[in-house]
């Protein structure tokens, strides 16, 4: 066993979370576990599945289930006034129809999953073994976009309006050997916000100041985000997965055929990384 207290970073990506699924299909092929996991939105659910070791529902959520025209598209625009409907994903799709059952993650200690605090004006971590299937879709819910998901008198969006890659968290909680799992390309660099998108994210969330001030400096958390991670890299601290390949797919698109090839890709990087991976975690210096 590693010496070292080893963690699993995932990032969100929406649709583009096909490429961590993969990813994660790959770990559990291998019977690879951590003592601790981070997700954040997208990222949150897939790790669910991994956790309960579920690869086959890996697959069928993040390839199949997503590109349902209930979820995103004209249908739940007309149906709910979003492009959006996260509560059908969760009321409807993987409640009613998949009998989607988070039960067996009351065993897992380690698992957080990022979700951002509206009263709180941050983002917070729940542990997995802790969570409802409402705070599970709060950790996706994006804003303008979704619905403020509450859960015992408290209001939650995506951790990702701050945390976008989880991995500031996993150092602050004593982890010294990172995996880290993202979804856009190597040369990704994310482009501030637009003045319009503060400014409707100042409206619309009114009870927090923090909100619009927090997305307004999302490009600057992102690039120290990755910053971390290079530097732990650099130290043999990390190995950090991310697209070998450009992808059609974005955050809200994507057909049967791109997510398909996005989740093998993500499959085929891991075991590219294989020999990193292997040395990372046996505490190989």
């Amino acid at each position: 066993m590693s010496k070292y207290k080893t963690s699993l970073v995932l990032e969100g990506g929406g649709m583009r979370g096909a490429y961590t699924a993969g990813a994660l299909s790959w770990l559990i092929d291998q019977d690879i576990e951590f003592d601790c996991t981070y997700g954040i939105s997208t990222g949150a659910v897939h790790m669910t599945n991994y956790l309960m070791k579920s690869k086959d529902f890996l697959y069928e959520l993040a390839v199949k289930k997503i590109t349902d025209p209930r979820i995103v598209g004209i249908r739940p625009l007309l149906r709910c006034g979003r492009i959006v409907d996260y509560d059908y994903l969760f009321d409807v799709i993987l409640t009613k129809e998949e009998h989607f059952d988070i039960s067996p993650l009351k065993t897992c200690r380690d698992g957080k999953i990022g979700l951002y605090h509206l009263s709180q004006g941050k983002t917070i971590y729940h542990k997995v073994n802790d969570i409802s299937m409402k705070l599970l879709e709060a950790s996706t819910s994006l804003p303008i976009l979704g619905v403020i998901v509450k859960e015992d008198g408290e209001e939650y969006l995506d951790g990702g309006i701050t945390d976008m890659i989880p991995i500031q968290k996993a150092v602050e909680d004593g982890c010294t050997r990172h995996l880290v799992i993202t979804t856009k390309p190597g040369d990704y660099e994310r482009k501030p916000a637009k003045d319009f998108i503060v400014w409707l994210m100042k409206k619309t969330y009114p009870q927090c100041d923090n909100i619009s001030k927090d997305y307004k400096i999302r490009h600057i958390n992102y690039k120290k985000q990755i910053e971390l991670i290079k530097d732990l890299e650099n130290k043999k601290e990390a190995v950090y997965v991310y697209p070998s390949e450009h992808s059609k797919v974005t955050r809200l698109g994507g057909s049967f055929e791109e997510l398909d090839k996005l989740f093998w890709l993500g499959y085929n990087d891991m075991e590219n990384k294989k020999e990193e991976i292997f040395s990372l975690l046996k505490g190989n210096d």
